[in-house]
């Protein structure tokens, strides 16, 4: 049973969601899609396999998972805002996918029958109250052998820490990102990230890497995608009156990520971490199959 301060935060990262569902990934800056293309290659799925996206969003990692399962697969899907679900329902229905199951579901603790051959987790591990339960309960999903990977954010480049430490003085504590706090804990390195799945009984653990630029138009644009995803909380942290003149620092400090395009490139490293669930020893399935 989860405690209320943890039910507290997934309410809270469920109404922000909701919230930014019908912009989510949708402003024309290629950000969650090429992120999640990564981390699903990095698990390599394959024809007829079973596979569960935990945290879907608009289904950034959903379609490209479809698409190496196949016909003969199946992937269930599962994100804890009613209105991503309802919405990428919608884009499922759309490109005639049957072998997609989406659930409104907490990624904390899915609560799922089924087994699963795959798991991601694409930029969500840090949004959970207990990243060290979820990592278990995920684990118990998995058939044996089977892998899951995650996505976390590494460092950003310069220029990308100045603009948001324009929000940072107007942040509670509850709203410091994984982005926002990554100096600290166990996302803040490689080891750390891997440790967190270690201890949650995975094996084989190994971490790959991206440089993730995002290019943006101009001050605008950049304003709009950060309203269109996690990140508008910490506008929403910032008392109305003052968000012109944030908005203002913002397109000051992005001067210096101008690019030959005449627009404004900033990059973030992403870390790609995938774990194995061990697979039964021989004595193991010998013992379950008396029981």
């Amino acid at each position: 049973m989860k405690s209320a301060q943890a039910a507290d935060m997934s309410a809270r990262v469920a109404a922000l969601f909701n919230r930014v569902a019908d912009t989510y990934d949708a402003v024309g800056v290629p950000w969650f899609g090429p992120i999640a293309e990564r981390l699903v290659a990095e698990l390599e799925p394959r024809p007829g396999e079973r596979a569960l996206d935990l945290g879907t969003g608009r289904g950034a990692a959903l379609w490209p998972l479809a698409a190496a399962v196949g016909p003969t697969g199946h992937v269930t899907a599962i994100d804890l805002a009613e209105q991503m679900i309802a919405a990428t329902h919608v884009d499922a229905a759309a490109l005639g996918l049957d072998t997609v199951t989406l659930l409104v579901a907490d990624a904390s603790n899915p609560g799922l029958a089924q087994e699963f051959d795959l798991a991601v987790a694409l930029l969500v591990l840090f949004f959970l109250p207990d990243p060290a339960s979820a990592l278990r309960a995920w684990r118990g999903l998995l058939v044996p052998g089977c892998r899951l990977g995650v996505s976390t954010f590494g460092p950003r480049d310069a220029a990308w820490e100045s603009v948001d430490a324009v929000f940072t003085p107007y942040l509670p504590k509850q709203l410091l990102d994984a982005r926002t706090s990554g100096t600290r804990g166990p996302f803040a390195t490689d080891a750390g990230v891997e440790g967190l799945l270690t201890n949650a009984g995975f094996a084989h653990t190994r971490t790959t890497h991206i440089s993730q630029p995002a290019h943006f138009d101009d001050v605008d644009q950049w304003h709009r995608w950060s309203m269109s995803h996690g990140q508008r909380s910490h506008w929403l942290a910032v008392p109305e009156p003052a968000r012109a003149d944030v908005l203002a620092l913002a397109a000051e400090r992005l001067e210096a990520a101008r690019d030959p395009l005449g627009g404004f490139t900033l990059t973030q490293r992403v870390r790609f971490t995938v774990g194995t669930r061990p697979a039964l020893s021989r004595h193991s399935s010998e013992r379950r199959a008396l029981v």
